[in-house]
């Protein structure tokens, strides 16, 4: 690579280490020193606390397992929907494909608070399915099962999965046990990416979860709004840190079974 292109990478990759600094870490690290403080307003002088960690988890620790629940009840969806979904069209191809495609890539397309008052209009009459922590999942699904989809078939279209499952036909295999033990080992990268980004999109998706919510069905981003609107700023920001606490290692785990998998498939 020549000097003068090394030169432009290095600069470019200072200049956006700086800003996701200046703007993303400054922010959260500040935040976190609010919610360990005993008053933010005196500043470091005045000493650092875990009383306000300890109220939030005894306010809004429903909240957070709620929204954990969420998440993981979204995601067994869009697995047992997405994966197979995204194979079918696969298969199938051809203009039919692509619009049922587009169909599910709807919710992303529009407003949360649409998709949301769409789901009230046709299910709110049903009160317990619209009081129930269901009524969140149906909506969390299908905002995020077009990410589980794209993530499956960006994979597809990487494998010759078409030479794997006429491999295995020719051998007796039944179009289930081909799908089980040829095709989803070989996507499995790609699953795993998508179940990231799902559970990602869900712990912190707030406009449906707002929309949908009840007294008895907050979610964590809902309880954090809250939180910042009716408590005082050292609660919200320990808030922030007990969300950051749960979170963080979740998704470097989900991170790493993705690397990981991807690995074992290069080779």
């Amino acid at each position: 690579m020549p000097r003068s292109d090394m030169r432009w990478t290095t600069l470019a990759g200072i200049l956006v280490t700086a800003l996701l600094v200046l703007f993303l870490v400054l922010p959260v690290a500040l935040s976190a020193i609010a919610g360990l403080s005993v008053s933010y307003a005196r500043g470091f002088d005045a000493g650092f606390t875990l009383r306000w960690v300890g109220e939030v988890w005894s306010l809004y620790s429903d909240t957070m397992l709620r929204s954990l629940a969420v998440a993981g009840m979204t995601l067994a969806a869009t697995l047992a929907i997405g994966v197979p979904g995204a194979y079918a069209l696969a298969r199938r191809g051809g203009r039919l494909a692509r619009v049922v495609e587009e169909i599910v890539t709807l919710p992303v397309a529009i407003p949360g608070l649409a998709l949301a008052l769409g789901l009230l209009f046709a299910y709110g009459s049903f009160a317990a399915f619209r009081q129930s922590t269901i009524f969140l999942v149906v909506g969390h699904t299908l905002f995020t099962l077009p990410f589980m989809m794209r993530a499956v078939g960006a994979t597809l279209e990487t494998i010759d999965w078409r030479v794997l499952d006429e491999g295995a036909a020719s051998l007796g295999a039944s179009a289930s046990r081909r799908f089980l033990d040829v095709v989803l080992p070989n996507i499995r990268p790609g699953v795993l990416a998508g179940a990231l980004t799902v559970v990602t999109l869900s712990i912190g998706e707030f406009n449906l979860s707002w929309m949908l919510h009840t007294p008895l069905t907050k979610t964590l981003p809902v309880g954090l709004a809250d939180a910042y609107a009716s408590m005082r700023l050292e609660i919200a920001s320990a808030y922030t840190l007990v969300f950051l606490l749960m979170i963080v290692p979740l998704l470097v785990g989900l991170q790493f079974a993705a690397g990981l998998s991807e690995r074992r498939f290069a080779r």
